[in-house]
């Protein structure tokens, strides 16, 4: 194999990111677990914008939905995205109703790489159906929540910069597919 084709699949498995990579999705895609995988290869920092959210506030995300409602979480949300995407370049997994609000949007489409990863339904609501912190699903199905958050999310998280398909494979490959899209 000749240098240049040595260069071209450095280039592939580890190119340069000049701003963090922004992971925004439904939940249940696995923006936290492939955005570690990620920011692993890219040799950077990960960090989970909800993980982040929990530690400001003392509490959990459960918690706050329900003391102080969504709109308070949205808000709170924004500003710690906000300052997760100062400094250096990192890879952020945002929540699922991140990308939807439209300050925090306009913020991560002018000051990073966003990565909308999306995957069928089905799937997600296996992923979910597993756990029980998730306030948008308490007491109801998983199936129906999902198309409900679908219909009005999708179009907004299609205005990200990357669209990546997950599917049940290993997250290994969604993250090959991202680095490949980051490469171009």
């Amino acid at each position: 194999m000749g240098s240049h084709e040595n260069r071209n699949i450095q280039a592939i498995d580890n190119p340069a990111i000049d701003r963090p990579i922004v992971l925004v999705g439904m939940m249940g895609v696995g923006k936290t677990s492939i955005g570690r995988r990620l920011a692993a290869r890219l040799h950077c920092d990960f960090v989970d914008a909800d993980e982040e959210i929990e530690r400001a506030a003392g509490m959990s995300i459960a918690e706050i939905f329900e003391k102080f409602g969504e709109p308070y979480f949205r808000d709170g949300e924004r500003r710690v995205i906000a300052r997760l995407i100062e400094g250096p370049p990192k890879v952020i997994a945002t929540g699922g109703g991140a990308f939807i609000n439209d300050e925090t949007r306009a913020l991560i489409l002018s000051c990073a790489r966003s990565i909308w990863l999306d995957a069928d339904i089905r799937i997600l609501a296996d992923r979910v159906s597993r756990r029980s912190h998730r306030p948008l699903l308490k007491d109801r199905d998983p199936v129906e929540v999902l198309t409900e958050l679908g219909k009005v999310r999708n179009p907004l998280y299609a205005t990200a910069d990357i669209h990546i398909r997950s599917d049940a494979s290993p997250h290994g490959r969604t993250v090959d597919n991202i680095l490949k899209a980051l490469a171009r």
